[in-house]
């Protein structure tokens, strides 16, 4: 039996219901409403910014997205615009136009790729008769139904919430009536659209508390992750890019990984072992894209924690799309909001992922492109798919992990079997040579947190 709820949950309740989840199957029309090639051109020689990528590119993420929640996309077009006009951003006789083929085709919602301000929103839907969203509460849809941990729905909520604050007078026209004041000499009260954004700053404080624990939580795992200590590589990359697919492959677990726009949301952690025994923590992220809103940014940073404190960092690139080099591009610029240096070579490896959908030529080129790089920045061409290419990414982060860990040379007297067994355990053999008096001399190098037990085993090491 479920607890009743007090009023003021009830009126949360309802105020979240114009933008509750959208119905799988709900006929969409997608729409991109870009600047002109002429008028992008000047926004950027103006340092506004703006998007780079082709209007048709940008189109076919959109749907993407759209596609992510299930929706049946009935057409997809892009609406090209001089400039954003303050009351519907498209011009009138665009949303004439566009208010016919709605009714022809009985479309339940429209998908607009832009960031709609309340009253355009509103003006659009009473034009066309049919639920508009933007850009922002498309990610924030497919981010409410892919969270899984209590973090991530806090997450999603707050960010949720922060975005309806601003809509109130969208959704609900009878909030500018007034309720009574205290008294009958008091003033006009408080109006219901300030009653319910109080209601709704209450929540976000709440959420702000409970989010506040679950980061503490989440930081004692990482300081107790430090102790034993593991070094940690964390998997970034634009959404769809195949990173989970790669999670799998080399943790041997079973995380979601479709071909779908943020089909995981919730940071996962395995334990894999890399190919001299050495044992590390890796991490699969969300995925990023552009465009974020910026509310997301900020409500997802903790999620991203773990990519700060990464001793390695595997920027998962999909090689086969045409605009890799866009999204690599979006990629660097949510990395260094982070504070991390996406040119960081030994940090950073670039991993080029989807090798199997490349034709033979283009494969063929891009390997010799990666092999031609100098050995720091050589980008790892793989399969996550098929697993080509998965050994050498293994010996690739192990090779970054060791920059800068000492190597030692180490004689055993072959008297000393544990002592060589200790040394294979505990570190990584470079190499092994016999003497004619039966020793073995060790060239190895110590995995972090090793040094001082290694020291008191074998105090005559000598250092290279």
């Amino acid at each position: 039996m479920t607890e009743p709820r007090s009023p003021g949950e009830e009126r949360l309740a309802q105020l979240a219901e114009p933008e509750k989840e959208v119905a799988a199957g709900t006929r969409a029309l997608v729409i991109g409403p870009y600047l002109t090639r002429r008028r992008r051109a000047s926004v950027e020689s103006d340092g506004e910014g703006g998007n780079p990528r082709p209007p048709e590119a940008r189109l076919d993420e959109i749907t993407g997205l759209a596609l992510a929640i299930d929706l049946t996309i009935v057409h997809s077009l892009i609406a090209p615009l001089a400039s954003p006009r303050p009351a519907t951003f498209i011009g009138s006789g665009k949303v004439e136009e566009l208010a016919g083929l709605i009714r022809a085709e009985e479309v339940g919602l429209v998908v607009m790729d832009c960031a709609l301000s309340p009253v355009q929103q509103r003006n659009l839907e009473k034009a066309w008769g049919a639920k508009v969203i933007d850009r922002t509460g498309l990610i924030l849809e497919i981010f409410g139904r892919r969270a899984r941990t209590k973090e991530g729905t806090l997450q999603v909520e707050l960010a949720h919430l922060s975005y309806q604050k601003g809509r109130l007078v969208r959704s609900w026209t009878h909030l500018e009536r007034q309720r009574g004041g205290f008294g009958f000499l008091g003033g006009p009260g408080e109006t219901q659209i300030e009653a319910d954004r109080r209601l709704i700053q209450e929540r976000m404080t709440r959420i702000e508390r409970d989010l506040e624990s679950v980061v503490k939580t989440r930081s004692l795992h990482r300081t107790s992750r430090r102790r034993v200590p593991y070094p940690i590589i964390a998997l970034v990359g634009y959404t769809n890019a195949g990173k989970s697919t790669l999670f799998n492959r080399m943790t041997q677990a079973d995380v979601l990984a479709e071909n779908m726009l943020f089909a995981t949301l919730d940071p996962t952690s395995r334990a894999i072992e890399l190919p001299h025994g050495e044992k590390a923590i890796l991490s699969d992220t969300v995925g990023f894209i552009s465009d974020l809103p910026t509310m997301l940014v900020a409500a997802f940073r903790a999620t991203l924690e773990d990519v700060v404190e990464a001793d390695v960092l595997l920027h998962v690139r999909d090689v086969s799309h045409g605009e890799t080099e866009a999204q690599a591009g979006d990629v660097a610029v949510v990395l260094r909001e982070l504070g991390i240096d996406p040119d960081d070579t030994k940090r950073v490896v670039e991993v080029w992922n989807k090798a199997d959908l490349l034709s033979p030529e283009d494969r063929e080129r891009l390997s010799a492109t990666s092999h031609r790089t100098d050995e720091e920045r050589r980008p790892i061409l793989i399969s996550a798919l098929t697993g080509d290419g998965i050994p050498e990414l293994l010996a690739t982060i192990e090779q970054h992990l060791a920059l800068g860990r000492p190597t030692y040379e180490v004689d055993v007297a072959p008297e000393d079997g544990q002592g060589l067994a200790w040394l294979h355990e505990n570190t990584e053999i470079l190499e092994r040579r016999a003497k004619e008096n039966g020793h073995t001399i060790l060239q190895v190098r110590l995995v972090s947190g090793k040094e001082p037990r290694f020291l008191n085993r074998f105090p005559e090491a000598r250092v290279l």
